[in-house]
């Protein structure tokens, strides 16, 4: 990222249509991401011996609750519709989160960390793009990247890179949000 801002897209209505497209991107990101954490303690908080991790998941799926309302705020305040496809993003992240956390802790880890991978990146790029126009939001973009990234954080000191697969199942992950963010934006 540079210092240099990025300027707003040309055509009357295209600056407006540009943050629609992200409020409606992290809405969606962030209920997907409730619904990773729900289907990862689905498995993990039933199962013997795993009432730490349980925590975590919990912990971690009420910071994005905080996330997920606030977006719901900000999409009403701007008259901004939620994606079409917040029924398929919150079976996809169930069933995301559960299917790592059946392949064990370390692989339910790995899924926090490859989502949040993204997810700082995306958020990075949000605040650079708007900072100059819409201050407030840069700022609100900026919390909760770090936050996310706390959630990263959290990830990689409890084994995210050690579970099995690791390099594949990122990799697959990462693909799965980018591609995630790129349709929600339109739909």
């Amino acid at each position: 990222m540079s210092d240099i801002p990025v300027p707003p897209r040309p055509g009357r209505g295209a600056t407006r249509r540009r943050l629609a497209e992200m409020l409606r991107v992290d809405h969606a990101g962030e209920l997907g991401a409730v619904y990773i954490y729900r289907g990862q303690r689905a498995v993990l908080a039933r199962a013997p011996g795993r009432e730490r991790i349980a925590e975590q998941l919990a912990e971690m799926e009420s910071h994005e609750a905080v996330h997920l309302a606030r977006f719901e705020e900000l999409l009403t305040e701007r008259g901004v519709r939620p994606t079409l496809l917040a029924p398929v993003w919150r079976v996809a992240g169930f069933a995301l989160g559960a299917g790592t956390a059946l392949l064990g802790e370390r692989a339910a880890h790995a899924c926090t960390e490859a989502v949040e991978t993204v997810i700082g990146h995306h958020y990075a790029e949000q605040v650079e793009e708007v900072r100059d126009r819409e201050p407030e939001l840069a700022a609100q973009f900026a919390q909760f990247r770090d936050e996310e990234l706390e959630h990263l954080d959290t990830a990689v000191a409890e084994g995210a890179r050690e579970a099995p697969g690791y390099r594949v199942l990122s990799a697959v992950i990462q693909a799965g949000c980018r591609a995630a963010i790129r349709i929600t934006e339109k739909v």
